[in-house]
């Protein structure tokens, strides 16, 4: 039976009850108090440096009008190469706290990448080339340990910013990789702290990284960066720290920024590529620009598709999944609006059997459509050819190693309704588990065989939607079965995170090509900070 485990000992229904219409009220409204920002001082203790719950801020959340609309789409602050050797990229990268005005008379106490004193709030892009050595000095003068993990890029287990490798405050490391062909694509870098993950992201750090093919087919067109990311705000614009909810269900702010902004406008003159980044910590977006205009998808994660997929009026992403679209300017002028449409994604209440409402549709961006002279670029039919893992032959997929990935959750009501429960640094009673168990950095829960194809089975038997990332690699979605129904993935593509509906089994071929130690988690930040991430060993 597909229901988390409610662990309720001595409470009754009814407190349970009354306790759940507050808090789905609460949450309805945006009625929790914001927490004050944590202090910026590098010498702050280890144990406050762990915790975000610092003196309430004043009043509730604010109004999602609070933040200025409607400038355009700002350019992604680019990180300097300091290297002129060809072929190498050698640059410098700052996580550090920052002021900035985002609400008009109000300073807000950020967490940022490089020189952010201005320029887009998005960490600078990271614009590279197949095989390229990239050097990255990463320096860290924030209040936590903290690690650079590049999400989706091939790199070896001891550069990607695992866990398990922190940098400390005030200290610096250098990540150092080379990448290899056929790993063209679009790409993210984030921190990964375990238990700090999502207050770090959720406090700004995240940025693009672009890696580009000296034969890319798509070269011609002019391309643009749209980086989704959500920002929740309290009343006097200081960042609103987690509430119950947010740690249930991840968390969603009232404000959606693009390339940090809040509904940018966008001018379209000619077909453009447009490279699309979901940073959020757990919205799914589902974007669309209206019935009246479709586009092509012609990239996952991992680079182009092998063949475009035409007229499509919507696209789901899910958190840290990226996406390439080629948008066609028209031929007479038109205005539209970049939508994130309804997606119910099944949030959890503290009731078992109900879920929250779907959230409403929610305007990204405004886009207006002046068609010059230029005529329309055509698509090739084939982008760039993808080898199947496995040959469609009848048993090939019985014939190699099978993995077993079962994400599961437990709520203990008592201890979440403890006094004082919702003011811990992470709440009590709640455990998200991969395989029956919260993550335990000392423990291996699988190992494979470097250069060795597998079937992983990605089994949600949650309430809730939750997307599947491993690192190390990209992978291809094989199948989905939902209810003994299985359906084919409709088309092949290169991927590192993959949406698990409830009570759905995803099935992809995977094959790692380094040893050591890789993770695999939800990316929805708060499930993963609470145990849905487990260490995959490479022999």
């Amino acid at each position: 039976m597909i229901r988390r485990e409610f662990l309720v000992r001595t409470l009754s229904a009814a407190v349970a009850s009354l306790f759940a219409r507050d808090v789905f009220a609460q949450h309805s409204m945006h009625n929790m108090s914001g927490m004050g920002d944590m202090k910026d001082m590098p010498g702050m203790s280890p144990d406050h440096a762990t915790h975000s719950h610092a003196a309430p801020s004043a009043g509730n959340l604010a109004p999602e009008s609070a933040l200025p609309a409607g400038a355009p789409l700002a350019a992604f602050r680019k990180l300097a190469n300091e290297s002129s050797e060809p072929g190498v990229f050698r640059a410098t990268l700052v996580a550090q706290p920052v002021h900035r005005h985002l609400m008009p008379g109000h300073s807000t106490a950020l967490w940022l990448y490089g020189d952010a004193a201005q320029g887009s709030i998005v960490g600078p892009l990271i614009d590279v080339r197949e095989g390229d050595t990239i050097e990255i000095r990463f320096v860290n003068r924030l209040p936590q340990p903290s690690t650079i993990h590049w999400h989706g890029l091939p790199v070896p287990p001891d550069q990607d910013g695992n866990p398990t490798n922190p940098v400390a405050p005030g200290a610096t490391h250098v990540y150092r990789f080379t990448l290899p062909r056929g790993s063209a694509g679009t790409y993210w870098y984030h921190p990964h702290p375990h238990m700090m993950t999502a207050e770090q992201v959720f406090r700004g750090l995240a940025g693009p990284i672009i890696v580009r093919a000296a034969d890319d087919p798509l070269a011609a067109f002019p391309e643009r960066h749209l980086f989704f990311s959500d920002l929740k705000l309290a009343s006097d614009a200081s960042i609103a720290s987690n509430d119950m909810m947010d740690w249930m269900n991840g968390r969603e702010g009232q404000f959606v920024l693009v390339n940090g902004a809040r509904r940018p406008r966008l001018t379209v003159a000619q077909d453009e590529r447009w490279r699309l980044w979901n940073g959020c910590s757990a919205r799914y977006l589902g974007l669309s620009l209206g019935s009246a205009q479709t586009f092509t998808q012609v990239g996952t994660d991992g680079g182009l598709l092998d063949k475009p997929r035409d007229g499509l009026p919507e696209l789901l992403l899910a958190p840290g999944e990226r996406a390439e679209i080629v948008v066609r300017a028209g031929a007479q002028p038109s205005t539209a609006v970049l939508t994130a449409a309804v997606y119910d994604r099944r949030k959890m209440t503290m009731t078992e059997g109900h879920s929250l409402p779907a959230d409403p549709a929610k305007v990204l961006a405004d886009v207006r459509f002046e068609p010059g002279t230029s005529a329309a670029r055509a698509l090739p039919p084939t982008l760039r050819p993808i080898a199947p893992l496995l040959s469609s032959a009848d048993g090939a997929v019985d014939k190699v190693p099978h993995k077993s990935v079962v994400f599961a959750e437990a709520m203990d009501m008592k201890a979440m309704h403890r006094p004082g429960a919702m003011m811990s640094a992470l709440p009590p009673g709640m455990k998200f588990m991969i395989n029956g168990a919260t993550f335990d950095p000392s423990r291996i829960a699988l190992t494979s065989r470097a250069g060795e194809v597998e079937v992983w089975s990605i089994e949600n038997r949650t309430d809730m939607d939750h997307p599947f990332h491993l690192h190390g690699t990209q992978f291809q979605v094989i199948e989905r079965e939902q209810a003994g129904a299985k359906t084919p993935e409709p088309y092949l593509a290169w991927r590192d995170t993959v949406n698990v509906q409830r009570g759905e089994t995803v099935r992809i071929a995977t094959v790692q090509r380094d040893a050591g130690e890789r993770m695999f988690h939800c990316h929805i930040l708060e499930h993963e900070d609470l145990g849905m991430m487990a260490t995959l060993k490479v022999v």
